[in-house]
């Protein structure tokens, strides 16, 4: 048998990061040889793998990486165990390695097939010996839940625990990256769900409309019925609430609500679709003022756009879901 030196278990738990006793086993069982050494190591940490199959991986990070020029945008879900594993500098990076293979290699449309590639951090290893060393070294469940690559220009945030990521598809904005990120920071915040209000699913702008029509038609009758109450009895002198230095007519009053019933009733489709307004804002990234109003004016994301000269194609919001 080769002797192991202690130089050699060293340098293998350099490479591996693993305890010193495993890479000298690993090193006797494999004649001396450190690149079958290594194999063995690898080996080994999948069999811990098979018995973490179990566990749960309710937390992990969000990776992107975006490009203007000329253009290339991934997203990447990689789960793992616990917090402190999320945040480890060896954890992230393999994460953004992974987006940044996605995004700048031939593309994958699963996770194995994108493990499968090269890392771009470390040369002439694969992103899934990548993977499974650093699973080995920390024993924890790693699982790439999910992963999406868009082609063309994209901007990019993520959050800095990475439970929260945005990707912006867009044109012409090679001029504006700094207001391509502030968009993508105020989808992170104000969660749209489609571009354009055109882009809703028109039965969910059916039955808004539908709930606001009943409401208003709710709110028309109410008033109705007060009013017509209070001319049913003697008239008196009431505070009025938008002087309160003098007093009106309590049939006055009435009489003034019963014509604001019959505009509600004449008016409730310009009232309805002014109230749809707000609904799109809520909804669609277009029509929403910008979240920053210090910086931005309260102008809309629409118009920012198109005074800026960009062009927004889509856009792409992950959160870290719990298992």
């Amino acid at each position: 048998m080769a002797e192991i030196t202690a130089s050699a278990v060293k340098e293998l738990r350099e490479k591996t990061g693993l305890p010193m006793m495993d890479c000298k086993k690993a090193l006797m069982e494999s004649q001396g040889d450190m690149e079958k050494a290594i194999e063995r190591l690898r080996i080994l940490g999948r069999k811990v793998q098979e018995k973490q199959a179990d566990r749960s991986t309710s937390t992990g990070r969000i990776a992107i990486f975006t490009e203007l020029e000329p253009g290339a945008g991934a997203l990447i879900d990689l789960r793992c165990e616990s917090a402190p594993v999320a945040n480890n500098e060896h954890f992230i990076g393999l994460a953004n390695d992974l987006a940044q293979q996605l995004a700048k290699g031939p593309g994958a449309a699963t996770p194995d097939e994108l493990l499968n590639q090269a890392s771009p951090s470390q040369k002439g290893t694969t992103l899934r010996q990548q993977f499974d060393d650093l699973n080995n070294r920390i024993r924890e469940k790693f699982v790439l839940q999910r992963i999406l690559r868009v082609p063309g220009p994209t901007a990019g945030y993520v959050h800095h625990n990475g439970a929260v990521a945005v990707l912006l598809q867009v044109e012409n904005a090679s001029g504006a990256a700094e207001l391509a990120r502030d968009i993508c920071m105020h989808i992170a915040a104000m969660k749209p769900i489609v571009l354009h209000k055109e882009d809703l699913d028109p039965a969910l702008v059916a039955k808004e409309r539908d709930v606001l029509d009943q409401a208003m038609t709710q709110e028309a009758e109410t008033v109705k019925n007060e009013a017509e109450r209070i001319l049913a009895l003697a008239d008196q002198q009431i505070q009025d609430p938008n002087n309160l230095e003098r007093m009106t007519s309590s049939h006055g009053r009435a009489r003034g609500d019963l014509k604001k019933a019959e505009g509600m009733a004449k008016n409730k489709s310009k009232v309805i679709e002014g109230r749809l307004n707000v609904f799109y804002a809520e909804r669609c990234l277009l029509e929403q003022p910008h979240a920053n109003q210090a910086k931005y004016d309260n102008k809309k994301i629409a118009e920012l756009a198109k005074t800026a000269g960009m062009k927004i194609n889509g856009f792409v919001l992950w959160e870290l879901s719990k298992e």
